[in-house]
């Protein structure tokens, strides 16, 4: 094993167990600060995998910025149990089920031959400003659009959830 996949399979154990950490905090700030973690590890995948510009990109918009919105919200929002509606069995049911669908594809999805794929990482100039800039605005940028009024969607939403009756 060399020193990439290494740090591949050492961030792969903080990124999951992060993640995991995230779904079963109790407290909606520790879930925050794991989430963090979470995104530091896919950064260091970033930086695997020769694309520096995302990695930054993920610390500064997503750890950063995003990160610190959703903590002035989990203070500004009053989070008691007695004041939280009872959730429906059949949600809890169709949650779990839809958490077991997505762990299938997960599982399938990892079924592949990844040692191969890891030695292949951090060659070329796949992750270059450059061509990250001509990719995204060339053949994605229906995608690109639609994703940020993805966005606007959902910080209407967040200001419709957030607003006192």
């Amino acid at each position: 094993m060399n020193l990439t996949q290494v740090l591949f399979w050492l961030l792969s154990a903080v990124a999951v167990f992060s993640a995991i950490m995230v779904i079963t905090r109790k407290n909606p700030v520790f879930s925050v600060l794991y989430l963090i973690i979470t995104f530091f590890a896919i950064s260091g995948h970033y930086i695997l995998m020769n694309a520096q510009f995302l990695a930054i990109v993920n610390i500064i918009v997503y750890a950063g910025a995003i990160m610190v919105l959703f903590l002035f919200v989990l203070m500004l929002m009053n989070l008691n149990k007695e004041s939280e509606p009872q959730k429906n069995k059949y949600m809890l049911w169709s949650g779990a089920i839809a958490g077991g669908m997505l762990m299938l594809v997960m599982i399938h999805a990892l079924q592949t031959d990844v040692p191969e794929k890891i030695n292949s990482i951090g060659a070329g100039d796949i992750g270059l400003i450059k061509n990250l800039g001509l990719t995204l605005f060339r053949d994605y940028v229906v995608p690109f659009e639609l994703s940020s009024i993805l966005f606007l969607s959902a910080m209407v939403g967040a200001v419709i959830i957030g607003k006192k009756e």
